[in-house]
């Protein structure tokens, strides 16, 4: 019996053993993950480099201090050093990072900064003329400036009078010397930065780049990295760090009417920096001083894009050099702006509501979708995560509302007014007032089914139409249907008689009892228009030559 019982409380000792112990060592590892990530996160944080820790390279990477390959380790987004954990702290002392400020020995040029190692794949040597980073092994340089490679051999063969030309994109880099100079500039003045800017060459034409990380598909963090080693650190903003107001304030330290400004991300978040562009007050300095502005398309709908040419969506297919080139060559032209103006009815001391619409206002099924979407996206962020949930998400409420018609007898419910004029409505559920060619996430509203032509809107004025429901919006964008077609209007005003109805700007929405909506012009921006590439097969080269000159003529003016 004793043997028993000591064997079973044997059992019971090796058992809370087997059970306690790797709960221990789990939580031991835990506590210890977690101090390691606040020490990374505070030596991060203190250094001069861009680090971002990762626990796999997705190419061969060799440490710049102890020359072997790494897997697991951190790289610098700005100028490419790569280290392994023990290695960091040296890589900091003893490898400065990309000088966003810097004096030179000549304002045309610069010493080059050569970084040796993990040079790009497919780079060849400008000496030699081969290929560059195939052996096995830390070898070889990169200029962090010029992008050009050199063979470690090579090196020495380099003039002693050869400059770093900031390379390809010399055109769109602030390059370190100007920020140096403007830095001793006594008297900040327009005619004193053009000065500065002429060694710059006539067509310097600096592009900053606005990245909001929290568009599309969790790119941003990846072209805030590529963005930043190919130009001048300084020029690359964070929006969730940084709101663009205070990002574009470097605007004003640079010659008028030179800038151009790449937004990363949705059409909420290109609304976002028009309306901090117009905050500034930027015209009101001598000459033309109003960025420039293109996109980069991450969000979900991409309807402003997608008039410019930019397309409906980015996912990397192709690279970010192609993205700076298109922004060279990309033509400008302008884009009304509108004042939205929503009063509640009853609020007689309450300010109007006021938005900025850049593309599309509704009130309706459309408006409805775009809500449940935003109140469910808010609820659980890390499921939006994909453009392809995203549209399928937007077609379940879609097909909820087929069948429930919420917005139903909207035409007893609404007044519509364009230019002071009462416009008589059929039996609708939704009246959209469209600025661009495109509305939902690609489709060309006023074209409908494309078999009646009808003319784009005159300068300064909006395209309005209606829709029967759900359904009617699903055949639209198929081209099974055509919208009802309500007129074209420089004023427009609609009266919510009774009731609660979702309303939407620029795929911003919510929900909203009696008012007055009164639409009017506000303002124009200035816009960056990139034409579609001409394909070999003359119908399409008629098509896309058609498609370019009806968006031209929607916001060319």
């Amino acid at each position: 019996m004793a043997t028993e019982a000591g064997d079973e409380w044997s059992l019971l000792l090796w058992t809370c053993l087997a059970v306690v112990v790797p709960v221990i060592i789990t939580l031991w590892c835990s506590v210890q993950r977690s101090k390691r990530k606040t020490h990374m996160k505070d030596f991060f944080r203190k250094s001069k480099h861009g680090w971002h820790y990762t626990d796999l390279f997705n190419k061969p990477t060799y440490c710049c201090v102890c020359s072997q390959h790494i897997l697991q380790g951190a790289f610098c987004d700005s100028c490419g050093v790569c280290a392994d954990e023990e290695c960091l702290r040296p890589v900091d002392r003893s490898l400065p990072c990309k000088d966003i400020m810097a004096s030179s020995g000549s304002d045309a040029g610069m010493e080059h900064r050569w970084i040796r190692g993990n040079v790009p794949l497919a780079s060849y040597c400008t000496v030699c003329k081969q290929q560059c980073g195939n052996q096995p092994k830390l070898c070889d340089f990169r200029c962090v400036w010029c992008q050009r490679t050199v063979h470690d051999d090579c090196l020495s063969d380099l003039s002693e009078s050869d400059q770093c030309d900031f390379g390809e994109f010399q055109s769109l880099i602030i390059p370190p010397h100007y920020l140096y100079h403007v830095n001793k500039l006594r008297r900040r003045h327009p005619d004193e930065y053009s000065k500065l800017a002429v060694p710059c060459g006539s067509n310097w034409t600096p592009v900053l780049v606005l990245a909001n990380t929290r568009s599309g598909n969790n790119m941003g963090e990846v072209l805030l990295g590529e963005f930043r080693s190919l130009l001048n650190p300084v020029q690359v903003f964070d929006l969730s760090q940084l709101n663009p107001s205070k990002a574009l304030q470097l605007c004003t330290l640079l010659p008028p009417g030179s800038v151009r400004v790449l937004v990363c991300g949705g059409d909420g978040t290109v609304g976002w920096v028009l309306d901090a562009i117009d905050s500034m007050k930027l015209k009101v300095r001598p000459g033309p001083v109003y960025p420039r502005v293109t996109i980069l398309p991450l969000g979900t709908g991409n309807d402003l894009s997608n008039t410019l040419g930019w397309g409906a969506g980015y996912a990397g297919e192709i690279p970010v050099e192609q993205v700076l080139r298109n922004i060279v060559d990309a033509e400008v032209v302008n884009m009304d702006r509108w004042k939205v103006q929503v009063a509640s009815k009853g609020a007689y001391f309450r300010k109007p509501k006021v938005l900025s619409m850049n593309n599309y206002f509704s009130i309706g099924p459309d408006a409805l979708m775009a809500l449940n979407f935003h109140t469910h996206r808010e609820k659980t962020p890390s499921f939006f995560s994909s453009r392809i949930i995203n549209k399928a998400v937007y077609f379940l409420y879609g097909t909820k509302d087929c069948l429930v018609q919420e917005c139903k007898d909207l035409d007893k419910r609404i007044e519509l007014e364009l230019d002071g004029e009462r416009v008589a409505l059929p039996s609708l559920e939704g009246i959209i007032v469209c600025n661009i060619g495109y509305w939902g996430g690609g489709c060309r509203l006023w074209e409908g089914m494309g078999d009646e032509p009808y003319p784009p809107p005159g300068k300064k004025n909006l395209n309005v139409v209606g829709v029967y429901g759900s359904f009617h919006c699903a055949q639209i964008q198929v081209k099974l249907a055509n919208p009802v077609r309500l007129g074209q209007a420089h004023t427009v005003r609609l009266v919510l008689k009774s009731s609660k109805m979702p309303m939407q700007v620029d795929g911003e929405p919510w929900a909203q009892g009696p008012c007055t909506i009164t639409i009017t012009h506000k303002t124009q921006a200035l816009m960056l228009y990139h034409s579609s590439e001409q394909t070999d097969d003359d119908d399409d080269e008629t098509s896309a030559s058609e498609t370019e000159k009806r968006n031209k003529q929607v916001l060319c003016f």
